[in-house]
């Protein structure tokens, strides 16, 4: 999100000008694009949302709502609505609203209390931006304090947006867990006014809850894989999956990885020959498991064969990766991975990591701090 001004500080804590029971949680911002961006909220009751938003606080004239098929979303609890139609490297303010549905019959709707949050502002990014920030932060494994503890380091530069590498949970119960451990945390350090970008984690795999995960969080085309360009970079996010074979009792014959990760394999083959892609000054690939220095279960193996050779050849600058709780920079290894390899901590104090990664036109720097600030990697591409 490079552009106009600075960007806010993670330590801000948003407020909402009506004490009102109609919000759980949010706002936070998600699928940052050149030309729209989501942004998503809970409600604790059923209601109908919308956005107002403007290129300053002070003029909110335009308005956004969800529509489908006709029918403008309502009597719903999670709130997803794109804003379109931006500017990129622009600023703009925005204020969510909600209006309780206390009754919704056939011919009579009935309206309840009407929640109106403080104006936030954000910036959508620009592919012609000089240079981006950003901070990855995997494993954190159900312990939101670490998130404070890590994104509030004294030694991190600003940012532009936050990427969560994987493992923010051990399992997925329910929507409380999600709000508590990760939303209520992260709106309340950056993500009102900073987007973050998930990439799904082996552990967020697991759980009664995974497969409602999709309902809280943007990608792009897919929810879990797909591409996005920030100034001098092109990212492209994998979902690695499960660590373990897809007939692992545990997964009860209802999981299949392998073939997700075939069909990313397809879907890559074609995003590295994008001129988009070819052309960008730095291309940086996340996944959560690494495709090497992970040991020889069947996940990282398996993501080894079907990515490793594309990735090879497609001439990467880097690949940044959690999962073995165990940090580290690896550099590129002739006949195995043409690329260095960056992979986070673990979820211990002590073992935690925050990735710190600047580029410009000069060079794009990796730095790796653990929980006490201390550099404990560095890497210039």
């Amino acid at each position: 999100m490079t552009g106009l001004g600075a960007a806010p500080r993670l330590d801000a804590q948003p407020t909402q000008s009506d004490e009102s029971p109609i919000l759980k949680v949010g706002p936070y911002l998600q699928a940052p694009r050149p030309d729209s961006i989501t942004i998503r909220w809970i409600t604790t009751v059923p209601s109908y949302s919308w956005v107002e938003f403007g290129e300053t606080p002070d003029q909110l004239s335009q308005k956004a709502h969800r529509v489908n098929a006709g029918l403008v979303e309502a009597n719903n609890t999670v709130q997803a609505i794109t804003l379109r139609n931006l500017l990129p490297g622009k600023q703009y303010a925005y204020r969510i609203c909600s209006k309780a549905l206390t009754g919704f019959d056939p011919y009579k709707i009935t309206y309840g209390d009407t929640f109106t949050s403080d104006v936030f502002t954000f910036t959508t990014p620009s592919a012609d931006a000089d240079r981006v920030r950003f901070v990855v932060l995997n494993d954190i494994h159900d312990r939101p304090d670490s998130f404070a503890h890590l994104l509030q380091l004294p030694e991190l530069p600003e940012k532009d947006f936050v990427f969560l590498n994987g493992d923010m949970f051990d399992y997925q119960t329910d929507e409380d867990q999600l709000v508590n451990h990760l939303l209520k945390p992260v709106t309340s350090l950056f993500a009102t006014q900073i987007p973050f970008i998930l990439s799904r984690g082996n552990h967020e795999t697991r759980g009664k809850f995974a497969r409602q995960l999709v309902n809280y969080f943007d990608g792009h085309d897919q929810p879990f894989y797909y591409s996005f360009r920030q100034g001098p970079v092109y990212g492209i996010v994998l979902d690695s999956g499960e660590d373990k074979a897809d007939d692992t009792p545990v997964y009860a014959g209802i999981v299949d990885f392998d073939q997700y990760r075939l069909e990313q394999a397809e879907w890559l083959k074609q995003e590295v020959r994008k001129k988009e892609f070819r052309q960008a000054k730095y291309r940086v690939v996340f996944s959560h498991i690494p495709l090497f220095y992970s040991g020889d279960w069947h996940g990282p193996m398996h993501c080894r064969k079907v990515w490793g050779p594309i990735l090879n050849d497609a001439n990467i600058d880097l690949l940044i990766s959690g999962h073995t709780h165990k940090y580290g920079i690896h550099p590129a290894v002739k006949g195995e991975h043409s690329y260095p390899i960056v992979i986070g901590g673990g979820p211990q104090a002590g073992r935690r990591t925050i990735i710190s990664v600047q580029a410009d036109k000069a060079a794009l720097t990796v730095t790796m701090l653990n929980d006490a600030g201390k550099t404990v990697g560095k890497l210039t591409v």
